[in-house]
């Protein structure tokens, strides 16, 4: 085996020992076996074996999130079904050897896979199947981001095209995903990767300065903590405290943000208290460990972060202070226990661990969330990862009912959210209503900590614009559909005003009437029709227009009783079905004429045409005239067919030539013509200047066949280069 394998394998071995049991464990074992004996020292183009990266991710799931069993065979055989290995897999028999759970992951993983998505702005229907496919389980967005945070480790190995192109689907998709799941290390790892590989210049710039700056934080800390830690000692306190810098990402975003230097950022780094207490001591010990701090150094009160008494929808629980520490710095404190922290770090698998602590069913909720959003079929998936994306970083706050319920709602939510997050109806009423006992608008923005109580109306309706300000999913999706609901019963309305008018004027309602005020309105749907017809955007009288003026067109027979005497009606052909006007390929049938202006031949795509003095006249469907034809008189127009009467009949075609005035041209036209014995040549006609001539043949042919082989015949006369058949 590869000493590469093998050091990878015992670390990962180790990790899985120091929380699993030997049962796991010997699980854990069997499955490296299984991808051993695939996927051997096998290598992705770029070199990398595929073995060690299956390794490694399942390390990160083990190490640095803490799933169990399952998810970490997962990370191990997440790439023996990979494409180009032979013999591979499929996730069934995978699912026979390690279970249904283990099978369920790698088929979520692969579907993600295959999707093969570039960046937020394209490929948008593959986005909605990918979140679909990532909130189908909760293991699968897990060891997905352990795999991509595997896949930046390593993307120097990589193509720049490549590195870009990961670097801006993981900013977008994965880190969030990353944050929201309680994820920070990961997220903040993720984050300042993609800074490494996006914009090198300015990582290069914030990595520089914190480690010029490293020995001064350091001092720093140590004259900060010292006080700190003999009251907690005194106090009887265990606990550990540690600096933590900031990311090289987030410190980036904060020069830009605030326009100012490195050396004017205040909170490069946070200072954590993690405690050692006992359940149902952690909240009491945090809120004094938070009055020690704050009676040594002074607190800055309008930066204080209380996340232990509500925590925030992910599980983060947490005390946050920024207290002004030695020579005048201010400084970030984190208080937590040693299991909040585990939750910080590790995130919704930690919950996992901690059965029945309170935030389990919230993160429930949140997927749960993410599902009904994506199940809405009317969803715009891209607005859906830029909103997604927004709000995972934005901050929470929490507003209470009139009854003291507790609502959390994302920042910037108004009055007309919090309306929507009671009840879809509430919202869909609401006209206004009270924050702390003053009025306010539909688009006042709450803030933390008011009450707020909704006005309603039974005449209210939502508002388009409603959209333009609200900022919850769920009041967006209600608002739309709401507005469907509105659209469809205008429609219902508009759809019994044109039947009540059709009854009167004697019109039968059917699909061919829908069709023609479809095609004259330019609609697609028969509801856009009804809903314009309620709105009154169509004009009922205009509709009776159209619609007499198709009525006019009835079935052949009928119009041509109505224009040519009775006697000679009997002497047309309808035997073709559908009211097609049959038209022998006699021509001395004397029941109609083939136009002269476009000489239609056996075989043509043809209509027919009821003249005023001149019966009907057969015109072919491409004719110069039959555009203004059909948009003229419509209810004149015959649909018609030949029928082959096996006579031998000759119709008249103009073909069109030109090329180069060879010695004997039309010695040679006149030859190819003769030869066929089916050609008649009624006139030939040849000009000539400058060496190249243009032709015009008239001739009789028996059909479109015949004048098509004719026609060929005469392009491979030598000099001849074009050849087409004219109208007339």
């Amino acid at each position: 085996m590869n000493k590469r394998i093998e050091e990878a394998w015992n670390v990962l071995l180790d990790s899985c020992r120091s929380y699993l049991g030997e049962p796991e464990v010997a699980e854990i074992n069997r499955a490296f076996d299984y991808a051993w004996k695939i996927l051997g020292e096998a290598t992705w183009p770029n070199g990398e074996i595929i073995l060690i990266h299956s390794i490694e991710v399942a390390q990160v799931v083990s190490k640095e999130i803490g799933l169990g069993a399952d998810s970490i065979i997962s990370g191990l055989l997440h790439n023996v079904a990979y494409e180009d290995v032979p013999n591979r897999p499929d996730f069934k028999e995978i699912g026979k050897h390690f279970g249904p759970t283990v099978g369920g992951i790698l088929e979520g993983m692969a579907k993600i896979n295959a999707l093969g998505t570039d960046t937020v702005d394209l490929h948008s229907e593959n986005y909605r199947k990918l979140m679909l496919a990532l909130a189908g389980d909760v293991r699968v967005i897990l060891v997905k981001i352990a795999d991509r945070l595997h896949v930046m480790r390593n993307l120097g190995k990589y193509s720049p095209d490549v590195q870009k192109k990961i670097s801006v689907e993981t900013s977008h998709l994965y880190a969030p995903l990353a944050h929201r799941l309680g994820l920070y290390n990961m997220n903040s790892e993720l984050l300042d990767l993609c800074l490494l590989y996006l914009h090198p210049e300015s990582y290069k710039l914030v990595d520089e300065h914190l480690k010029e700056s490293e020995s001064e934080r350091r001092n720093f800390v140590a004259e900060f903590v010292k006080p700190i830690e003999e009251k907690l000692r005194s106090r009887g306190f265990q606990f550990d405290m540690k600096a933590r810098t900031k990311s090289i990402n987030s410190i980036w975003n904060k020069m830009k943000s605030q326009g100012v230097g490195f050396d004017e950022v205040y909170d490069l780094f946070a200072i954590r208290v993690i405690l050692d207490s006992k359940p149902e001591m952690e909240k009491s010990d945090c809120w004094q460990v938070y009055s020690i701090v704050t009676d040594e150094y002074q607190a800055n009160p309008e930066r204080m972060r209380d996340w232990i008494t509500v925590p925030k929808s992910n599980g983060y629980e947490s005390l946050h202070a920024t207290v002004l520490g030695p020579n005048k710095k201010w400084i970030e404190i984190q208080i937590r226990t040693k299991r909040m922290d585990e939750v910080a770090e590790k995130g919704l698998a930690a919950h996992w661990k901690y059965k029945g602590g309170s935030s389990s069913s919230e993160m429930e909720q949140w997927l749960a969330g993410v599902r009904e959003i994506l199940e809405n079929p009317d969803l715009n998936v891209v607005d859906f990862i830029d909103e997604f994306r927004t709000n995972i970083y934005s901050d929470e706050i929490f507003v209470f009912t009139p009854k003291g319920d507790l609502k959390r709602l994302p920042a910037g939510a108004t009055l007309l959210d919090f309306a929507y997050e009671i009840h879809s109806v509430v919202g869909d009423r609401c006209v206004g209503g009270m924050v702390d006992g003053k009025k306010v608008t539909l688009r006042y923005q709450l803030k933390n900590g008011q009450q707020i109580s909704v006005d309603t109306s039974n005449n209210q309706k939502p508002k388009l614009d409603w959209l333009d300000f609200v900022v919850t999913s769920k009041a967006k999706n209600r608002i739309k559909a709401s507005l469907n609901e509105e659209r469809k019963r205008e429609a219902d309305n508009g759809k019994e005003i044109l039947l009540r008018k059709l009854k009167n004027w004697k019109i039968d309602y059917n699909d061919e009437v829908i069709r023609t005020l479809l095609k004259h309105y330019q609609l697609k749907l028969a509801q856009d029709l009804y809903y314009n017809i309620s709105t009154e955007k169509i004009d009922t009288l205009d509709v009776k227009e159209v619609l007499i003026a198709k009525d006019e067109e009835q079935s052949v027979r009928q119009k041509l009783e109505e224009i040519i005497p009775g006697e000679q009606i009997k002497e047309f052909d309808f035997s073709g079905g559908d009211d097609y006007l049959i038209i022998d390929n006699n021509i001395k049938n004397v029941n109609h004429k083939l136009a002269p202006c476009c000489n239609p031949i056996f075989g043509d795509d043809i209509f027919g045409f009821v003249t005023i003095n001149e019966g009907i006249k057969i015109h072919r469907r491409t004719c110069p005239n039959a555009k203004q034809l059909f948009e003229r008189y419509p209810y004149r127009i015959i649909p018609a067919k030949w029928r082959d009467s096996n006579k031998r009949t000759s119709f008249q075609a103009t073909i069109k030539m030109s090329g180069t005035d060879e010695v004997g041209i039309v010695a040679q036209i006149s030859h190819v013509i003769s030869k066929d014995i089916g050609v008649q040549m009624r006139s030939i006609n040849i000009d000539s200047v400058n060496g190249e001539f243009e032709g015009t043949l008239r001739v009789y042919v028996n059909n479109i066949e015949h004048l098509d082989f004719l026609m060929r015949k005469l392009q491979h006369i030598k000099g001849v280069l074009h050849v087409s058949r004219a109208d007339q």
